[in-house]
């Protein structure tokens, strides 16, 4: 028995992104829809078929397949399926049949585009552009909750002054907050101290409640940053607490503002390049998960926060490089200092390590190999005091294996390339990443355009990368779900790195050896690569917007973590995401999967 139109409204209230839209528009799609039933086994489209409209799981099992016939996805009652191909020329670029009885809700490709157009709930749903994120940040589009500082310094009522000025002077905190519990009964600062304690002689076992400013004025967290400024100036102070549902959730003072309005990558790449030492560029260094946060809560792209803050290590391993000739002398032969990785992609985050390698001029001898052994060191404890820890996998220029003249090098690719086994499918992926930092640029150049020439002259070595890039998998759960880590210290999370970001990195990689690219950004690599054919239009915006979704989500969760006072990392619990950010979030991975059996089954292009 079809679903009544009560039915149907119920049903679709509790889906996103018909729970966002008002009565009247959900009732006129509820009319649009049209109830299909199909037996188990019988296709609902095909490949490359028109596609009639945008299909919800009313009931049963629908089994979703990519152009190499692989499953990627198995839906169950309120997953939403079609949407890519009405939005890709109306055209399917996968394959559904029902794998159960099911009941199906079909909304008319017509109707589909027509609420893209008028109803802001549903085309944000389904406009995977991300697009209307602002540009810059500051005050008037900053939260609170970006800027206050989370769990303040607290003290009980009955405390006396005296504990509670030692309470502010161990924190080095200008307030602190009487509260009891979590609620918040008034609040004293530095001034309270200097003017009434000390500039009225009171005794200091006196209650900090007699000095108090009682229920205070407070922000909730969704205020913004001009809330905040224009309540300190129109009431001359300095402190605001943030209270949520009457709990005391954090506190913003003028140094927040000042510091938010003040920190910028220019101003750490500033300091960077004039600092005299490894520990001076630290205390500037300490600041980027700040400039993170901060450039996120602006809304800048995630090509954007990651390109400025590669910055800032670029600038370091500069100055680094300057100071280690400064100490050893003018360089015995030419050199060129390399990022690899993340730097060399311009995509570092909060959490990077560093990977580097140095090229040296053929004419250096071996009595001038000890002057770059030393600036290696130099350069390389530099960067581990700046926070950018040493890599794991030893992939560094102190590595006497990646610190050989420019001869060595070219034989070390030509090795790979000649003989691709796992080891160098490994070292062939990181070195093509490649970027020069400092020194003479010109010793690289040459070496990597005839690599790339050769690379992907040869089809097997081509063959190898392919398979070794399709190692990280997207983590996609069988029914629905994703697939999270099963165990240890971040059981119940999925890794965004590994398994979300790194699987567009290395398609990216391939797309470049494919068309002989020499870009290493994978968002300009993606970019090329659909300009000169090797990815098609389609297939190219997909990838795009699934690795825009996937890396913002990464900075937000790194960011929210800041904000928080806990180190950044790349795990992610999917419940601390919205059913509209989990939707989207699988749709990606279900692109980058459908990709990445593209590529493995001999095709770089999707339709």
């Amino acid at each position: 028995m079809p679903p009544s139109d009560s039915d149907l409204v119920q049903f679709l209230s509790a889906i996103h992104p018909y729970d966002s839209m008002g009565t009247a528009s959900l009732q006129s799609l509820v009319d649009a829809f049209e109830t299909r039933t199909v037996p188990a086994g019988a296709e609902i489209y095909r490949l490359n078929a028109p596609m009639e409209g945008l299909f919800v799981v009313y009931h049963g099992t629908i089994e979703v397949r990519d152009e190499n016939d692989v499953p990627v996805s198995l839906l169950g009652p309120r997953n939403t399926f079609g949407e890519r191909g009405l939005l890709r020329n109306g055209v399917s670029v996968t394959s559904a049949r029902a794998e159960t009885d099911a009941t199906l809700l079909l909304l008319p490709a017509e109707r589909f585009h027509q609420a893209m157009s008028d109803d802001p709930a549903f085309r944000r749903f389904f406009d995977r552009g991300r697009g209307d994120k602002p540009n810059k940040a500051n005050l008037a589009t900053t939260r609170v909750e970006t800027l206050m500082a989370p769990r303040p310094l607290t003290c009980s009522p009955d405390t006396d002054v005296k504990t509670a000025a030692r309470m502010m002077r161990d924190a080095r905190v200008s307030s602190i907050c009487i509260a009891r519990d979590t609620s918040l009964h008034g609040i004293a600062t530095i001034r309270d101290m200097s003017g009434k304690v000390v500039g009225d002689g009171l005794a200091f076992d006196t209650p900090i409640t007699d000095i108090m400013t009682a229920d205070p004025i407070t922000l909730p967290p969704s205020a913004i940053g001009s809330d905040v400024l224009h309540t300190m100036m129109e009431r001359g102070i300095g402190h605001v607490p943030v209270t949520q549902a009457g709990k005391l959730v954090g506190i913003v003072t003028q140094t927040d503002l000042t510091r938010f309005q003040a920190v910028s990558s220019a101003e750490l790449v500033s300091e960077i390049a004039h600092a005299n030492s490894a520990e001076e560029m630290a205390t500037v260094t300490r600041r980027i998960p700040q400039l993170l946060a901060q450039l996120v809560a602006g809304g800048n792209r995630h090509e954007v926060v990651t390109r400025l803050i590669t910055d800032v290590a670029d600038t370091a391993t500069r100055r680094l490089l300057a100071l280690a000739e400064d100490r050893l002398g003018a360089p015995p032969v030419p050199y060129l200092w390399l990022a690899c990785g993340s730097q060399g992609r311009q995509e570092q985050t909060g959490v990077s390590d560093q990977d580097n390698c140095l090229f040296l001029d053929d004419a250096v001898t071996d009595a001038e190999i000890p002057y770059f052994d030393a600036l290696a060191r130099f350069v390389c404890d530099g960067l581990d005091t700046c926070g950018y820890v040493f890599c794991p996998g030893d992939m560094m220029a102190t590595n006497p294996r990646w610190r050989q003249p420019v001869r060595v090098w070219r034989d070390y690719f030509d090795g790979w390339i000649k003989t691709p086994n796992p080891e160098a499918q490994m070292l062939a992926s990181v070195m093509f990443d490649l970027r020069p930092i400092g020194g003479t640029k010109a010793l690289f150049e040459d070496l990597q355009a005839e690599t790339l020439r050769k690379a992907a002259a040869n089809s097997i070595f081509v063959a190898h990368m392919v398979a070794n890039s399709l190692k990280h998998a997207p983590p996609l759960g069988l029914l629905r779900g994703f697939a999270t880590i099963r165990s240890g210290e971040h059981k119940n999370r999925i890794d965004l790195k590994h398994n979300g970001v790194v699987p567009v990195v290395d398609l990216g990689r391939i797309y470049a050896l494919q068309g002989k690219l020499t870009v290493v950004n994978t968002a300009a690599r993606i970019e090329a690569a659909t300009a000169a054919g090797v990815l098609s239009q389609s297939g190219g915006q997909d990838l795009r917007d699934a690795y825009d979704l996937i890396a913002e989500t990464r900075l937000d969760h790194q960011a929210d973590q800041v904000r928080s006072g806990t180190a950044p990392d790349n795990f992610l619990s999917p419940t601390d995401l919205s059913d509209f950010e989990r939707s989207h979030l699988r749709d990606a991975f279900v692109v980058i999967k459908s990709l990445q059996s593209a590529v493995g089954h001999g095709r770089g292009m999707l339709g």
